[in-house]
């Protein structure tokens, strides 16, 4: 039921059951809508209409860092071992469990920061008469009493009851189920009816499937039948291949981690070793292996790359969504803005032979969708804001003309009509389109036509054709049967010239590894002239009309072959990204129209722009500030260096952590005491996550950004199992020096391991980072130069701090910081070698074993979206 806020007194059921000259009195509104003054009052009142706002919680940050099993479980073995006796020891864990959570917390709550900037920044808007003229306003200020006007793909803004309607559709699977659109009509419906059966009525968050309508707002926000739906469910976001990926990695590392653990307990038990030791170590040892802070590094990559990119203007409407942005390999985009400047401006009104013809630009305004009169008008589309715009004397003229009803525009049709009547009393049915579709509804077309349209093609002009035919004087209605043998009055011709910068962004992406292809409803001449203007080698083109029949096979060979995709319908644009999906290429979509929000949907990632519909925008993954293709090219590289940060800390947690751990495992076996303490092996761990959240600003070597990377289980075990042991072999190595040659007890040896674990395990990063010959050929960030040494000398500070005794350490021999300088320079070049070995062409070349398939792929966009109104109106803040 149309539903309306108490403030204003209209009760459930009223909106929909009351006729409309009685639901704007309850509302104390009329049919020209508030005054700003009224409009301003009201907002105070209701609040924003917004289902929820993006609010940042630090009580949910904090508690997503305590949600660990691992750390719950060591803080309260830490807290039974005070009780116990142990309690310096226990108490050392427990700082240094606050330290690991509150640096995991602050930088998650950052990454939250940037998520709600993000959020506050993509905003949808609605025509609203305000002070009696129509003008776009943010939705989330609409409020009850607000008159909107709806067109074609509009998402609704909230609930309304309908003041008139053309042939009004909306689909309101969202709320009812129902697949098929539903009609509506401003007739009042009995009181009592359900949902799906108030057609006087449009819901939040449906769309405008078809016609146009002009409605009066009763709900907005939480009020809204969407909005207590929302409420009541919640909101949870779907899992991106990303964030799959992070969680598929985890339980690679649980499983190393439970195997190391109990064969750890197992050994200790066997030793007669205390119980409670015992398991404080082992729980240490699975803290260690696991990258505690990857969520805090993850978050400061992606939040990081958020910054930058909303700095070059590119908005991610989820963070998690840069790594999906940066393995696009294959983009399909429109050419209106992308290769062209999108100022389309008017040329001229020709006859079907090609010479000037005022009448055809007559006709042409008399059939434009527009709102508001001669000084208030405002356009549905670009060009019908150019006709306007360059109208001048037959502006005039047209506005002698009544407009007695219309058919609006739709993808299959391809044209727009009007019932008009002249000055003179005579009626005319005026249609406006696609020149195909206009020409065959013609009764007879001069061949002259035809040439005059190749022409103009040729030279890459946009070209609408235009057709009247007059109507009996009584008629007052227009009917689909009326578009038929119609007379032919002429082109209207526009132009949008290649962007100039165009060429260069195609040039980048193809840099990138990145094919374009360009699905538009243009001519497909006229986009091969812009392609050819701007360097696209095109593999040819195809029509919507080509497309129509082929099975899939046939399909496939196209949309792999072909360059262009003209006159494609949304269905076809949709079947185009799915096929080539289906062939393993990860594909990006870039639209801003209605009929683009299907293939928005269907792609791996949907980009918009902010000028886009606010279907287009809903559908999509990321909104670009500007409609531009370098925009996009720095989108995918940052979203590439933000992978292959992430990827660097994955690879230097897991190998450096296994080998110490297994070290650890392997050391506790032999000696007649701990190797190291559970407060060591934590403490050490914090240090060298601690390093490691200046990664997420490294640098990237060029290679790196060329070519898409994915998560590789099968590559991240064969790294950590052939990195780990080098590791561990330095490990052994520092225990028989500390034995053997400094004849260390249990305080010395600990104090040795403590700090040469540390160093290898932070220094090695510069070697892990890159392929190449470090600092020489691929030169870190001085951010992370400096957080390492910093890092390293904390470290080797705290053995000689007065903390020293509480944690077990005592001052270092002398000679042993030589030994340690031999060590690591070793270790750091047979890392060298080791990368030779590993990166080597029989190994490079092993068949990956993929976290994410085509099955995977379409399966989670299939539960990311089911249809574009799923994602309710923006919400404030």
């Amino acid at each position: 039921m149309c539903e309306v806020t108490t403030v204003l007194g209209l009760g459930p059921g009223d909106a929909a059951a009351g006729d409309v000259v009685d639901v704007l009195a309850r509302l104390q509104t009329g049919s020209g809508g508030l005054s700003s003054a009224e409009a301003a009052t009201r907002l105070a009142r209701t609040g924003p209409n917004a289902v929820r706002s993006y609010r940042v919680s630090a009580l949910g940050v904090l508690g997503r860092q305590l949600r660990s099993a691992l750390l719950l479980l060591l803080t309260v073995t830490a807290v039974l071992s005070f009780f116990l006796g142990d309690r310096s020891d226990a108490v050392v864990i427990g700082v240094i469990l606050v330290a690991s959570v509150g640096l995991g917390f602050a930088n998650e709550y950052r990454a939250e920061l940037a998520t709600a900037a993000l959020h506050s920044r993509v905003r949808h808007t609605a025509t609203v008469l305000r002070d009696g003229a129509p003008t776009r306003i943010d939705v989330a200020d609409l409020v009850p009493g607000d008159v909107v006007r709806l067109v074609l793909g509009d998402i609704v803004p909230a609930d309304m009851r309908l003041l008139d309607a053309s042939d009004l559709e909306c689909d309101e699977s969202v709320l009812t189920g129902e697949s098929e659109p539903a009609a509506k009509s401003p007739e009042p419906v009995p009181a009592g009816k359900a949902l799906a059966d108030l057609t006087d009525c449009v819901f939040m968050g449906t769309v405008v499937h078809a016609g146009s309508g002009t409605g009066v707002v009763v709900a907005t926000g939480a009020d809204a039948e969407f909005g207590r739906i929302a409420v009541g469910l919640g909101e949870r976001e779907p899992e991106t291949e990303f964030q799959t990926g992070l969680r598929r990695f985890s339980v690679l590392l649980l499983q190393v981690a439970v195997v190391l653990t109990t064969m750890i307990v197992v050994i200790n038990l066997l030793l007669d070793r205390p119980l409670i030791e015992s398991l404080l170590f082992a729980l240490a040892i699975a803290v260690g292996i696991t990258p505690q802070l990857l969520p805090a590094v993850v978050s400061t990559a992606l939040a990081t790359g958020s910054r930058r990119l909303a700095r070059r203007k590119v908005l991610v409407k989820r963070l998690v969504c840069i790594e999906d942005l940066g393995d696009v390999d294959i983009l399909v985009t429109d050419k209106t803005g992308t290769l062209t400047d999108g100022r389309i401006g008017f040329v001229a009104a020709l006859a079907p032979d090609g010479k000037p013809a005022p009448r055809a630009l007559l006709h042409g305004l008399l059939a434009t969708e527009t709102t508001g009169g001669p000084g208030a008008r405002v356009a549905a589309n670009a060009m019908d804001a150019a006709l306007w715009e360059a109208a001048g004397s037959a502006g005039e003229v047209a506005g002698d003309y009544v407009r007695l009803d219309g058919l609006p525009f739709d993808h299959d049709r391809r044209m727009t009509s009007s019932l008009v009547r002249g000055p003179d009393g005579e009626t005319l049915v005026v249609v406006k389109g696609a020149p195909e579709s206009v020409l065959d509804r013609c009764r007879t077309v001069e061949a002259a036509a035809h040439g005059t349209l190749e022409r103009l093609f040729a030279q890459g002009s946009r070209v609408v054709a235009v057709a009247a035919k007059p109507v009996p004087a009584q008629q007052d209605r227009m009917f689909p049967d009326d578009e038929r043998d119609l007379v032919p009055s002429g082109f209207l011709v526009f132009l949008d010239r290649p962007k100039v910068s165009a060429a260069e962004s195609l040039s980048r992406l193809a840099g990138l590894g990145i094919t374009v292809k360009v699905a538009t409803g243009d001519n497909p001449k006229v986009a091969e002239k812009v392609c050819a203007d701007l360097g696209l080698v095109a593999g040819g083109s195809v029509t919507g009309a080509d497309l129509e029949g082929l099975d899939d096979v046939e399909f496939a060979e196209i949309a792999r072959r072909a360059t262009v995709f003209a006159r494609v319908s949304p269905e076809q644009k949709a079947r185009l990204v799915r096929t080539l999906r289906a062939h393993g290429r990860s594909v990006g979509f870039m639209g801003d129209g209605v009929n683009d929000a299907l293939a928005l949907h269907a792609a791996d990632v949907g980009i918009s722009v902010d000028s886009a519909t606010d279907v287009a925008k809903d559908a999509a993954d990321v909104v670009l500030l500007e409609k531009d293709l370098g925009v996009l090219a720095d989108g995918v590289t940052e979203g590439r260096r933000t992978f292959t940060n992430t990827i660097k800390y994955v690879l230097m947690s897991t190998s450096s952590n296994f080998g110490n751990m297994f070290s650890a495992a392997a050391a506790s076996a032999v000696l007649k005491f701990l190797p190291m303490l559970p407060s060591q092996i934590l403490l050490n761990n914090l240090l060298y996550d601690t390093s490691q959240l200046a990664i997420p600003g490294d640098r990237v070597d060029e290679e790196q950004l060329h070519a898409p990377s994915h998560w590789d289980i099968s590559f991240i075990r064969r790294f950590m199992l052939f990195f780990g042991p080098i590791s561990s072999l330095f490990d052994f190595l520092t225990f028989g020096i500390m034995v053997g040659v400094f004849q260390a007890g249990p305080e010395l040896f600990r104090t040795g391991w403590f700090v040469e674990s540390l160093a290898t395990q932070t220094l090695i990063v510069f070697a892990i980072r890159t392929r190449r010959t470090p600092f020489l050929r691929s030169r870190p960030s001085w951010t992370l130069v400096a957080t390492v040494a910093t890092v390293l000398a904390v470290g080797i500070g705290i053995t000689v701090s007065p903390l020293a005794d509480d944690l077990g350490f005592v001052p270092l021999p002398a000679g042993f910081f030589l030994t340690l300088v031999v060590l690591v320079i070793g270790y750091l070049v047979l890392i060298e070698f080791a990368k030779q070995v590993f990166y080597a062409e029989p190994l490079r070349h092993l068949p990956p074993v993929r976290w994410r398939g085509d099955d995977h792929r379409v399966h989670r966009r299939a539960s990311r979206f089911s249809t574009a109104v799923r994602v309710p109106p923006p919400t404030a803040g």
